[in-house]
C-alpha cells in the first residue's frame, strides 16, 4: 500500500509539473482546444492544443497541419507512432511534448521548426537525437525519457546556443556524453539512470550549469576538475558506487545543495564533506 502511495504521488507531481510547463506557452489566456475536430472546423486562432488520452482519428489526425497559428501541443496516450503530414507546416509551434506514444524519430524536417522551444519525449521508441536538431536554434528545453533503449546524441548540439535545461532519464548511454559539454550555456543537466560508468573531464566548459544530477548511475568516481563548474549549486548523485568525491569539491562555493543517498558513505565521511562544505546542505 505505501508502495502505491508513493507511486501516486510521483506520477501526481510528473504531471503538475508537465502541466506548468504547457502552461507557459502560447498566448496569455488563450483557449485549450482538447477536440481535434473543433479546432479544425475553426483553424485560426488556435494556439494551444491538449489532446491527451485522445483517439485521433486518422482522417482528422492527417489534417493537424492546418493549424498554422499553433503554438503549443501536448499528445499523451494517443496511440501513435508517426507525425502525420504537414506536421512540419507547423512553423509556429514553440511547445511540443509526447508521452505514451511510440514515436521512433523526431518530427521530419526540423528546420520549419525552427522557433521550437520545449521539446519533450516520454516513453518513446526514439534510439537517437538527429544532427539537424541544429535548426531548432530557438530550442531551451530538451527532455527525453523511458525509451528503454540505448540513446545516441549528435555532435551537432553544440551549435544550440539558447538550450539551457537537458534531461535524459531512463535510457542507456554507453558512456558519459561528451557532446553535452559542448552545449555553451547549458544551465541543467539531468542523467538520470543512463548506465553512465564513467565521467569525462573538461568541466571547464560548464560554465553555465547551476544543477547537476547523476542518479542511479554506475558511477565509482568523479573527475578532479569537477571544481571548475564554478556557478554549480545543485549536485546530486544518489544511488550510484561512490567510495568518495575528490576534494576538489571544496573549491565549488556557489554549492549550497550535495545529495550523496545510496552511496553507503561512511558517517565519518559524511563528517568530512561537512567540514569541506560548511556552507552546503549535504543529504545523506
Amino acid at each position: 500500500m505505501y508502495k502505491l502511495i508513493i507511486i501516486s504521488l510521483f506520477f501526481s507531481l510528473f504531471c503538475k509539473a508537465q502541466q506548468n510547463e504547457f502552461d507557459k506557452y502560447g498566448p496569455f489566456g488563450s483557449q485549450v482546444f482538447t477536440d481535434l475536430k473543433v479546432a479544425l472546423e475553426i483553424e485560426k486562432n488556435v494556439y494551444k492544443m491538449d489532446l491527451s488520452y485522445k483517439k485521433l482519428e486518422p482522417k482528422l489526425y492527417a489534417k493537424l497541419g492546418k493549424l498554422k497559428d499553433l503554438q503549443a501541443l501536448k499528445l499523451s496516450g494517443n496511440e501513435i507512432n508517426s507525425y502525420p503530414p504537414g506536421f512540419s507546416d507547423l512553423y509556429n509551434l514553440l511547445y511540443f511534448a509526447s508521452y505514451n506514444n511510440k514515436f521512433s524519430s523526431f518530427p521530419p524536417d526540423l528546420k520549419k521548426l525552427g522557433n521550437l522551444n520545449y521539446l519533450e519525449f516520454f516513453a518513446s521508441k526514439i534510439d537517437s537525437i538527429p544532427s539537424d536538431i541544429a535548426y531548432l536554434s530557438r530550442l531551451k528545453t530538451l527532455k527525453i525519457s523511458s525509451t528503454n533503449d540505448t540513446l545516441k546524441l549528435p555532435a551537432t548540439l553544440k551549435y544550440l546556443k539558447n538550450l539551457k535545461d537537458v534531461t535524459i532519464e531512463n535510457c542507456i548511454l554507453d558512456s558519459f556524453p561528451k557532446e553535452v559539454f559542448k552545449i555553451p550555456n547549458l544551465y541543467y543537466l539531468n542523467l538520470t539512470n543512463t548506465n553512465v560508468f564513467y565521467i569525462t573531464k573538461h568541466f571547464e566548459r560548464f560554465i553555465n550549469l547551476e544543477v547537476l544530477i547523476l542518479d542511479a548511475n554506475q558511477l565509482q568516481s568523479l573527475p578532479f576538475d569537477i571544481y571548475k563548474a564554478k556557478k554549480l549549486r545543485f549536485l546530486s548523485v544518489k544511488n550510484n558506487h561512490l567510495q568518495k568525491l575528490p576534494d576538489t569539491i571544496c573549491q565549488l562555493e556557489n554549492l549550497t545543495v550535495l545529495d550523496v543517498k545510496g552511496n553507503g558513505f561512511s558517517k565519518e565521511y559524511i563528517e568530512e564533506l561537512k567540514a569541506l562544505l560548511p556552507g552546503c546542505e549535504i543529504r545523506f
